[in-house]
């Protein structure tokens, strides 16, 4: 909605509950709201349907100016927060690294650019963490900028060009971890050139100690802080939302919706949520006795077809990974059939039974067998 009609639609608001003073300068603010609902309460009833119909229009309208950018950029900074304070001392202490470095480069962010804080790099740029005793570990970013990153205050400073060999020197590291792994793409973010160009900023001295700080990354992540295990939720809630309606009658009409059709509606859904996907485009099955028959094609959608879904989606820099099953009824048909449900029940029972396997693993702190 643009900024004119939402200015008309305030001050029709304001008209109808008597504030004509107000209609003409006003600040979209939730207090304006109480104000409005408190006032809608005592005016004339001949007046009171249309105000509130104007009111619940508007509600629409000051919820779309929530600011949902902000309150995920908030939750992202106490996820960094709790990261920070309660995962990295014990990972780098645990993998003997007593300074770690991010190395990235303007238009080449390194993969933990979320984990660990975003901001703009402009030449070069490094987060940077060292342990120098105590409780926490010291975090400094230098040659990265930027709002998000400064005010989000998880960083001790946040600062421009510096020497970065006199910086390295007064902390005196006997290691140094850096972002190269054979193995772990996450962890793998230091490119050739900037590795080169690190070792000669360093001085050979420096440059002896650093190591791969695969390990830590792999460490870092895995462990999860409370704030995240909140968002996997809601990650996986919507996952599930998004899943549940993409194979119901709301987006699909047997005879007529191909699986390329349901795999662009999920899409759409991911796009006007403002999330991200973890897999590129949505898989979006016809399977059977003889196995797949179609993938996310022109293939149309036919009473009888037994469907799957695999797909994940990205929330808070939190990522799913879900398949759901589908069966599309047949003409005169209220249940799937026995050899569906039965298989069904069974794989329910299955699951039930992993899950107190591994709980009784857990519990005696026996190895789990992969």
């Amino acid at each position: 909605m643009n900024s004119n009609i939402l200015l008309n639609l305030l001050k029709t608001v304001y008209i109808l509950v008597g504030y004509e003073s107000l209609a003409g300068s006003f600040v979209i603010d939730v207090k304006s709201k109480q104000l409005l609902q408190r006032r809608i309460r005592n005016m004339n009833r001949k007046y009171l349907i249309l105000a509130l119909v104007a009111f619940s229009l508007l509600s629409i309208v000051l919820e779309s100016y929530g600011q949902e950018a902000r309150r995920r950029w908030e939750r992202m900074c106490e996820i960094r927060r709790q990261k920070f304070d309660l995962i990295l001392p014990e990972v780098m202490r645990e993998n003997g690294i007593d300074m770690w470095i991010t190395m990235m480069k303007e238009g080449n962010p390194d993969p933990l650019y979320e984990d660990l804080g975003r901001g703009y790099t402009g030449s070069k740029g490094y987060y940077i963490f060292t342990d120098r005793g105590g409780d926490r570990i010291e975090r400094i970013a230098i040659g990265i900028s930027g709002y998000m990153l400064k005010e989000c205050g998880v960083y001790d400073q946040v600062l421009g060009e510096v020497n970065l060999r006199k910086f390295v020197q007064d902390r005196n590291p006997k290691t140094i971890g850096i972002n190269i792994s054979d193995h772990i793409g996450a962890a793998d973010g230091l490119s050739h050139s900037s590795y080169e160009f690190l070792k000669k900023e360093l001085g050979e001295t420096y440059a002896s100690r650093l190591k791969s700080a695969e390990k830590l990354v792999s460490d870092f992540r895995s462990r999860r802080v409370a704030s995240e295990l909140v968002a996997f939720g809601e990650a996986g809630e919507l996952t599930r939302q998004i899943t549940e309606t993409a194979l119901s009658n709301e987006v699909i009409t047997p005879g007529v919706t191909t699986l390329e059709d349901v795999a662009w509606w999920i899409q759409d859904q991911v796009l006007a949520k403002g999330l991200l996907t973890s897999f590129d485009m949505p898989s979006v099955y016809i399977t059977g006795p003889k196995g797949i028959e179609a993938i996310s094609n022109t293939r149309i959608i036919q009473r009888g077809d037994f469907m799957m879904t695999d797909w994940g989606l990205g929330y808070l820099n939190m990522y799913t990974d879900v398949k759901r099953v589908a069966y599309v009824l047949k003409e005169g048909e209220i249940a799937a059939p026995k050899n569906l449900t039965d298989a069904y029940t069974t794989a329910l029972s299955i699951r039930d039974i992993c899950e107190r396997i591994y709980c009784l693993e857990k519990l005696l702190q026996l190895p789990t067998k992969s």
